[in-house]
């Protein structure tokens, strides 16, 4: 019988992320200049990211060596473990093997430190003194609390309102490890100021809070601004996931026939997937590859895939991405994390060539399915990966039918212990349920979409 718990020994820590560029069966749209409309060169994005984040996000070399500093602070949870879903499993009465990657064993409880500590240590050896972000659920602005915590860093955070109001033990916790947090929209930024004008009672959303940070960050030359998503970079350390994944599914002797993980801007999803795909692609395995987002904010399976801002205000470089519209403002569903108008560029690229594919769930049944994984595995999920795991039950409920032993592999990308409310709020019957068929979210997508920056 599988073991429980697949854990990798501390000597065996990946030590290098994996660049899924170098491997693109065909390459992706570059960024553009929001001025020239030309393909932006590393001088443009200097004034936010150290020079090491640049080359990065640029490079086509395969492999990218994890620095001994990163390392050392990646051992306080890494290797994360490998667990083999048996229990639930049972009361699924499927012939699926289920494994989940948990990544709630980090400090902050989530993926996001993979990404935020390497963000932290190369801004903290380019000379910079404070880093500005952006976070939706808390779980990207707690990381890089933490992060700038173990670099001498100061952090700097603008919180999505709906969440900041929804998640206060979220904003204590950032501020334990040394952040000052502000609800966005904020008027302390020409951005904030803008919407809360057309807006006073604004809920906010990934893409202002984006607008607020940047603005903040550009100000100032010792100040750097890092992002928790969507970039190739931070995708690129996110890759460790799948790195571990592999080599812990090869000490059972599993190959997986889907991979499944929600999406919001793309890390944790292309972190788990990025690996198996490059396998995929050698010949090695042939797994489906799908991606989980909320129906409430749908950017890949009801979003226009062209070039957009990555900010509500239009601060940032032009990705061409599926999007919903750079000032669509979502739903305020309760996984925080999901909430943003755009998906990262490489996401959509392999979702456009086809390489993945990608489904929309309502929250409702997202909640169901972290409920009965909490019953059944012991842990609370972030509302996040419920996405993913109402998918992976999903497809155990279709092998019970059809006699299929699928191997299904997901990522649980955090806990939910400081998401509560939102569980209460579901035990309580008293979240509905946000979808594309909601004439009101169409309607508001379409006034977005005619906004898109024009291309020449």
């Amino acid at each position: 019988m599988t073991p429980t718990k697949i854990l990798l020994p501390e000597d065996e820590l990946p030590t290098r992320w994996y660049n899924v560029l170098h491997d693109l069966p065909t390459p992706p749209p570059p960024v553009l200049h929001p001025g020239t409309g030309q393909p932006i060169g590393p001088d443009d994005l200097a004034p936010l990211f150290p020079m090491d984040l640049i080359l990065q996000e640029v490079s086509q070399e395969q492999y990218v060596d994890i620095p001994g500093e990163v390392l050392d602070v990646y051992r306080l949870w890494r290797p994360s473990p490998l667990y083999r879903a048996h229990r639930l499993e049972k009361a699924l009465d499927t012939p699926a093997r289920i494994y989940y990657k948990y990544e709630g064993v980090s400090p902050a409880g989530s993926h996001k430190p993979n990404t935020a500590v390497p963000q932290a240590f190369y801004n903290a050896k380019s000379g910079v003194r404070k880093l500005t972000t952006e976070t939706g659920a808390g779980q990207w602005g707690t990381a890089l609390a933490f992060a700038c915590a173990q670099y001498g860093l100061e952090c700097e955070v603008w919180q999505v309102r709906a969440s900041y109001d929804q998640k206060p033990y979220r904003r204590t916790m950032m501020q334990v490890f040394g952040a000052t947090v502000h609800p966005s929209p904020s008027d302390l930024t020409e951005a904030g100021r803008k919407i809360l004008a057309g807006d006073p009672d604004s809920t906010g959303s990934l893409g202002i809070a984006i607008s607020e940070a940047v603005e903040a960050a550009v100000q100032d030359p010792e100040v750097h601004y890092a992002l928790g998503s969507v970039l190739n970079h931070v995708l690129m350390h996110q890759t460790i996931i799948g790195e571990e994944a592999l080599m812990q599914l090869a000490m059972v002797g599993e190959t997986p026939d889907l991979i499944v993980g929600c999406t919001g801007g793309g890390s944790n999803f292309g972190g788990l997937a990025f690996p198996f795909l490059r396998e995929k692609w050698a010949g090695r395995m042939s797994p489906v590859v799908r991606a989980v987002e909320p129906a409430a904010c749908p950017s890949l399976t009801q979003g226009t895939y062209a070039y957009d801002f990555g900010d509500t205000i239009g601060m940032t470089p032009l990705m061409k991405m599926h999007t919903l519209g750079h000032d669509f403002i979502p739903d305020p569903i309760h996984a925080g994390g999901l909430r943003y108008h755009g998906m990262s560029p490489l996401i959509s690229h392999l979702y456009e060539t086809g390489e993945i594919e990608a489904v929309a769930k309502p929250q409702s049944e997202c909640f169901a399915a972290g409920v009965q994984f909490a019953r059944t595995e012991g842990i609370v999920p972030a509302p996040e990966p419920t996405h993913a795991l109402a998918a992976a039950v999903e497809e155990a409920q279709r092998c019970k039918e059809s006699g299929e032993e699928k191997v299904i592999l997901t990522a649980l990308c955090g806990h939910g212990h400081l998401d509560l409310a939102a569980y209460d709020a579901y035990l309580s019957n008293a979240i509905t349920d946000r979808t594309w068929e909601d004439a009101e979210i169409q309607s508001a997508v379409a006034e977005a979409l005619t906004h898109l920056p024009a291309i020449s």
